[in-house]
């Protein structure tokens, strides 16, 4: 009876030290080779309308703490058109990656995305409609 409890009492408390937002799947965290592309053709989704995007930047994908897990993310910085005519205000968001592909955007990325070295992103600018 002892045994068992103290066998019961060494799983539980183990299971206390396991480390809550690291991925025990190594797979989960693969560098998005192709992220470019995986986020041009999620812009076409994620935006109203995709054609005529102004002064786009996008990051290099880095692994950086979002919510409570680390994945690659790589920040995107562009002004969208808000119809025909009018552009809209600059946003930023985070395009987050899971095994090694695009998994979700995030808008207003405050800490995903500070501090990163942004460069010229002409191929979001000239998506198709």
């Amino acid at each position: 009876m002892l045994k068992t409890l103290l066998l019961s009492l060494t799983v539980v408390l183990g299971a206390c030290g396991h480390d809550i937002g690291v991925d025990s799947d190594s797979g989960i965290n693969v560098y998005p080779a192709n992220y470019k592309s995986d986020i041009l053709a999620g812009m076409h989704a994620y935006l109203n309308n995709p054609t005529g995007v102004r002064d786009a930047a996008i990051s290099e994908p880095a692994l950086k703490f979002s919510g409570n897990l680390t994945r690659y993310i790589a920040c995107l910085r562009f002004t969208p058109k808000k119809n025909a005519s009018e552009y809209a205000a600059t946003k930023e968001i985070a395009a987050v990656f899971m095994g090694g592909r695009l998994d979700r955007f995030v808008d207003m990325p405050k800490e995903e995305c500070t501090g990163v070295a942004y460069a010229a992103f002409p191929e979001l600018q000239r998506l198709p409609p």
